[in-house]
C-alpha cells in the first residue's frame, strides 16, 4: 500500500492532537479530585499541570498568577494556546476533516460532535459546577472515537500512522506526569508523610492506572513500585514500555524505516537499564529528560522519513 506523505501526516497528528486532548483531561481530572480529597494547604499547586505540560511560558503571557481560575482557564478554555484541550480538539478536526476518506465513514462525524461539544461547554467547566460532568464527557467522547478507529479502521499504513502519533504522545505525557508530579511529591517529603499514598494515587489515576496497578501490584501505593509500573509494565496500554515496543510494531512494516528502527531500539536499551529502586530524584529527572529527548529525536526521524517530500 502507498501513501501521500501529507496524509500520513495529518494522521500521525490527528492522533497526537487527540491523545493530548484526552490526556490533559484526565490530568485535570485527577487534580481536581485529589483537592477535594487532601487537607488545604497540603495539595500541590496548581501551576503543577502547567509545568507537566510544559507550558510556562504560554502561562507567563497571559497571567500573573497560577490560581485555579487562570490555569484552567488556559487549560480549558484558551483556544489559541497550544498546551489546552479546545487548541489540540481544533487540530485534531482539521486532520481528520482533509483524510475523511482513509477513515472511518463516522469518524469525522463523531470528531465534530466533539468539537462542537468542546466549543459550547469548556468555558463553562472553569467553574467547578460543571467541571467535573466536562472532564467525564470528555474522556468518553474521546474513547468512543478511539475504539471506533480501533475497530474498523483496516490494519494498514493509515493505523499504523495513527498509532505511531497516539503512542508516542502517550510516551511523552506518562514520562511528563511521573517527572513533575513524582518530582513535586519527592521534594515535599516528610512535609505530609500522612497524604503521601493520596499524591502517588492521584499519578495513577491522572495516568488511567490506578485499576490495573492494584490488580497487578496490590493495594499498597509508594514511588517505587508506581515508577517501575508505568514505566514498566508489558501489560499495561499506557505504560512506557508498552508504547515504546509498540512503536517499534507499527515501524516494522513501513519502508525506509532503518534510521527509525535504530532510534526506536536506542530508546528500547535505555528503558531496560531502568529500575525505579535505584535511582535518586535527581537521577530520575535526568532519565527522564534524556527519555524525552530521545522521543524527540524518534519524532524528527518520522517526520524526516516520512512527511517530507522528496526534493
Amino acid at each position: 500500500m502507498t501513501m501521500l506523505s501529507s496524509v500520513a501526516e495529518r494522521l500521525y497528528w490527528m492522533a497526537r492532537y487527540l491523545e493530548r486532548a484526552e490526556d490533559t483531561a484526565r490530568l485535570v481530572s485527577a487534580y481536581n479530585h485529589l483537592i477535594m480529597d487532601i487537607p488545604s494547604g497540603s495539595e500541590p499547586g496548581w501551576d503543577i499541570m502547567v509545568k507537566i505540560l510544559d507550558a510556562q511560558e504560554q502561562f507567563a503571557q497571559r497571567f500573573r498568577v497560577a490560581n485555579e481560575q487562570n490555569v484552567l482557564k488556559l487549560l480549558l478554555a484558551d483556544e489559541e494556546s497550544p498546551c489546552s484541550i479546545p487548541y489540540s480538539v481544533k487540530a485534531a478536526r482539521e486532520n481528520v476533516r482533509t483524510t475523511r476518506d482513509v477513515l472511518p465513514e463516522d469518524a469525522w462525524e463523531l470528531m465534530n460532535e466533539l468539537h462542537i461539544f468542546t466549543r459550547d461547554n469548556a468555558e463553562k467547566s472553569v467553574g467547578r459546577r460543571n467541571r467535573h460532568a466536562f472532564l467525564a464527557e470528555f474522556v468518553s467522547r474521546c474513547q468512543t472515537l478511539n475504539g471506533l478507529i480501533q475497530t474498523t479502521l483496516s490494519r494498514d499504513h493509515a493505523y499504523r500512522f495513527i498509532k505511531l502519533g497516539q503512542l508516542l504522545e502517550r510516551a511523552d505525557m506518562t514520562t511528563r506526569v511521573v517527572d513533575v508530579g513524582a518530582g513535586d511529591i519527592l521534594d515535599r517529603e516528610g512535609n505530609f508523610a500522612a497524604i503521601d499514598p493520596l499524591l502517588w494515587s492521584s499519578l495513577l489515576h491522572a495516568l488511567s492506572a490506578m485499576s490495573a496497578y492494584r490488580r497487578q501490584v496490590g493495594p499498597l501505593i509508594e514511588k517505587n513500585a508506581m515508577v517501575d509500573f508505568v514505566f514498566m509494565e508489558p501489560a499495561f496500554p499506557r505504560s512506557v514500555r508498552f508504547c515504546i515496543r509498540g512503536i517499534r510494531e507499527e515501524l516494522g512494516p513501513l519502508k525506509n524505516n532503518g534510521a527509525t528502527l535504530r532510534s526506536i531500539e536506542r530508546i528500547r536499551r535505555r528503558l531496560r537499564r531502568f529500575h525505579a529502586e535505584q535511582v535518586s530524584r535527581a537521577e530520575l529527572h535526568a532519565f527522564i529528560d534524556e527519555f524525552q529527548h530521545q522521543v524527540n529525536l524518534l519524532h524528527r526521524s518520522i517526520d524526516a522519513t516520512w512527511f517530507q517530500p522528496e526534493a
